[in-house]
């Protein structure tokens, strides 16, 4: 790492490309805006960075600091959305510490995590199985080999890994891995009382506490429990008013509602806070649902603008692409980015639903049928997934199993 020392700045670089990092040349604390600038534990985030750059100074052959940096780094790219810059940011730290380290866990362990939050899941694996090599009695990793292996596809391997980090440390992260993968298999009901063992083992306000809660709420909005999931968005903004994404989710109650310009205006809200593209794609389907072509149509193309701006720093989004494209009806592209992104892991089960609603788009419905019929493997009941495949079977004039799929997606 670089032998140069620079001053202990928390200000906003002017550049959110995060350059490598050696010696004690440490990226810069990303300075919050609007809403998240309020949040009271800003002031307490910018001391402790401030204080591990003097110890990293200090000491530059110590890894602790550095760990510690990474780990504060991570966490403000969770609460603030900038990920473009602090995932490189994370990964010039971290291989700093490889660097003094090379068998280093932590570090290890770490830059799987931000390989996995980049979509580099082949690469986040690997990682991860050499931080359980060092030490395979840590629950953390377990965490990441579980998130590996579900966008692998490899579901299975994923519930293993489940279950062994419960059983190392039943905590929020490994409930909520549970609970994920419960509905990765049709099971809803133990979905959501998994997720709640995860809410109720977090600290109450804190960033992972409420982003439990809001995927709580998803899941009783996935199986039509609405006002309790608008009870569990409303509890998170009463707790941290500044939490995007249970803005978002109650956008969603308002859209399901056709309450359209209340869902706009919580959504643009939430943009206002942090970043998301998803906040902006959400906002498209509203206006496209209005009847307002050519506004969704401005607005898709500012969201493929996003992501493309998003995969300049490492971050792969060729699932997004292919979801856009076919939403605004670019079939070709839909089809070059989701043939892009299954040849990468042909068994995900998301991956095979959007290259199957492209090829229905196409009319190509054997095709279609034949990526939906892996989509359904898992017999995971999304709503939206057993409409698709509804009405792809209708396509091919197979009605019995489109009644069979339709049944299955009202017992939600």
């Amino acid at each position: 790492m670089m032998l140069a020392v620079v001053a202990f700045s928390c200000t906003q670089p002017k550049d959110k490309t995060a350059t490598a990092t050696v010696g004690t040349d440490m990226p810069a604390l990303f300075e919050r805006q609007g809403e998240l600038a309020k949040a009271v534990e800003w002031e307490r985030t910018k001391s402790k960075v401030a204080e591990l750059k003097q110890k990293i100074t200090s000491h530059p052959s110590e890894v602790k600091p550095r760990l510690q940096l990474a780990t504060i780094y991570l966490s403000e790219a969770r609460i603030t959305g900038e990920h473009p810059y602090y995932y490189p940011a994370v990964l010039s730290i971290l291989d700093g510490v490889l660097t003094i380290d090379p068998n280093n866990f932590e570090a290890t362990t770490f830059k799987a995590s931000v390989k996995m939050s980049q979509h580099q899941f082949a690469e986040a694996r690997t990682l991860a199985r050499q931080a359980r090599n060092i030490n395979p009695n840590n629950a953390y990793v377990y965490g990441v080999l579980v998130d590996a292996n579900v966008e692998l596809g490899n579901y299975d391997e994923a519930v293993t890994m489940s279950d062994t980090m419960q059983r190392l440390k039943p905590s929020l992260e490994s409930y909520s891995r549970a609970s994920y993968l419960r509905e990765i298999y049709g099971n809803y009901p133990g979905a959501i009382a998994v997720m709640k063992l995860a809410v109720q083992a977090g600290l109450p306000g804190s960033e992972p506490q409420c982003w439990s809660k809001t995927t709580l709420g998803y899941l009783y909005e996935t199986t039509g429990k609405l006002k309790e999931a608008e009870m569990q968005y409303n509890e998170i903004l009463a707790m941290r008013p500044s939490y995007a994404f249970a803005l978002r989710g109650l956008a969603r109650i308002h859209k399901s509602r056709k309450e359209y310009d209340k869902a706009l205006a919580l959504l643009a809200q939430a943009a206002g806070i942090m970043p998301e593209f998803s906040f902006h794609e959400d906002m498209a389907d509203i206006y496209a649902l209005q009847g307002q072509t050519e506004k969704a149509r401005t607005k898709y193309a500012e969201v493929v603008k996003m992501l493309e701006e998003d995969a300049k720093s490492g971050h792969a989004v060729d699932l997004e692409l292919c979801k856009l494209f076919t939403k605004s009806g670019q079939w070709e592209l839909a089809q070059a980015y989701g043939l892009k992104e299954y040849q990468k892991r042909p068994k995900n089960i998301d991956v095979n639903q959007a290259l199957a609603w492209v090829y229905f788009n196409q009319k190509n419905f054997q095709k279609a049928r034949q990526h939906m019929q892996v989509a359904l493997r898992t017999g995971n009941k999304d709503p939206e997934r057993l409409q698709q495949a509804g009405a792809i079977e209708i396509a091919l004039g197979h009605v019995p199993q489109q009644k069979k799929l339709l049944a299955e997606a009202q017992k939600n």
